[in-house]
């Protein structure tokens, strides 16, 4: 019997290699701009996050949504000569404090149209040379990096002609946009905080490989002196479990502190976890203070009796964004230096 062909159902429409999937990758510019009622330039414009009237903006979100149309971005890499996205490489994704960083940076990047490459480089400066290559390659517009200590130390800047924003550490004599926590000033603040309470031994345990640790140890060391306090400053090793080890050496000499300060957040709970298998409880047996007012502390009752700077996370990162992109949209700009105080939370 002669009659319709049966058309094709939605399983066959949707299978790989499908007319359904090669109209969606057949779709371009031109056709969001003709569903749209715009000019192919005025798509253009809109994906590229430039400023368009909003009524405008809105009727090529919707056209791109009708049409499914996919930017192709290894395209438009090849058109400019970078892409709309910017590199974030941190020290360490596990510190909470970068990774409350990150998402500061990927909220505003996306308000601004971009989007955000996360890399972790565990200080070891050979990933961090890997990661900026990377980012290079990907013609990325730009990169905010929290530096290695061993690149601070050679007092270089990263290579390549992209800007860079600096977080949490700068490089001497590199002239370079950064983005700044006071960190001797800080770490004097807990001191001070510490010496008011009536403590007078006290002990740092600070990162080995970090520029942040040094800094401050640095402003704990000084405010010490400057206060007269008995105080034992020890460097332990990046990520390891050094800081427990090298605190129940502390415990058990014959000047045991009454007050430790730890300076960040993973280290304060390594230190923590230390005392309570020691049989110590905060604050009533050791006072403890350090940096980054961490969620985990929300579970125990007064924040565990833990004083600590609040550092201002979502700042940073929104500030580095927005320097980056300003940097992008003005490259000849002078370099800008911003140096964020924080906030002490005292407990105990």
């Amino acid at each position: 019997m002669g009659g319709l062909r049966p058309c094709l159902c939605e399983e066959q429409a949707n299978r790989p290699g499908s007319w359904r999937e090669r109209f969606l990758m057949a779709v371009g510019i031109k056709d969001v701009a003709r569903v749209a009622g715009v000019s192919a330039a005025t798509v253009s414009r809109v994906l590229a996050g430039k400023a368009v009237d909003a009524a405008m903006q809105q009727r090529v979100h919707d056209a791109v949504k009708v049409t499914g149309y996919r930017p192709n971005l290894a395209a438009r890499r090849l058109r400019s000569q970078h892409s709309n996205v910017i590199g974030l490489i941190v020290a360490d994704i596990r510190n909470p404090f970068f990774t409350a960083v990150s998402r500061s940076v990927e909220t505003v990047a996306a308000a601004r149209g971009m989007q955000v490459i996360l890399c972790n480089t565990d200080e070891d400066p050979a990933k961090e040379a890997m990661y900026l290559d990377l980012m290079h390659q990907e013609r990325a517009a730009g990169v905010i990096l929290a530096p290695s200590r061993q690149r601070v130390a050679r007092t270089d800047r990263p290579e390549g002609e992209r800007p860079v924003v600096l977080i949490d550490r700068a490089i001497p004599g590199a002239d370079l946009d950064c983005v700044l926590l006071d960190n001797e000033r800080m770490a004097a603040v807990l001191v001070e905080h510490l010496h008011a309470q009536g403590h007078r031994r006290v002990a740092g345990l600070f990162g080995a490989m970090s520029m942040t640790g040094h800094e401050r140890r640095a402003g704990f060391e000084r405010a010490a002196a400057a206060l007269g306090l008995e105080a034992q400053a020890l460097a332990v090793p990046h990520n390891t479990g050094e800081a427990e080890r090298a605190l129940a050496a502390l415990l058990s000499g014959p000047q045991r502190p009454d007050a430790l300060v730890a300076s960040n957040g993973v280290m304060l709970l390594h230190i923590l976890r230390a005392l309570r298998a020691q049989g110590l409880s905060v604050p009533a047996d050791i006072a403890l203070a350090g940096f980054d007012n961490n969620d985990w502390m929300d579970f125990v009752g007064n924040g565990g009796g833990i004083s600590v700077i609040e550092q201002p996370v979502e700042e940073i990162g929104r500030t580095a964004t927005t320097m980056l992109l300003d940097r992008l949209d003005n490259p000849q700009a002078p370099t800008r230096k911003v140096v964020l105080a924080g906030k002490l939370v005292a407990r105990g």
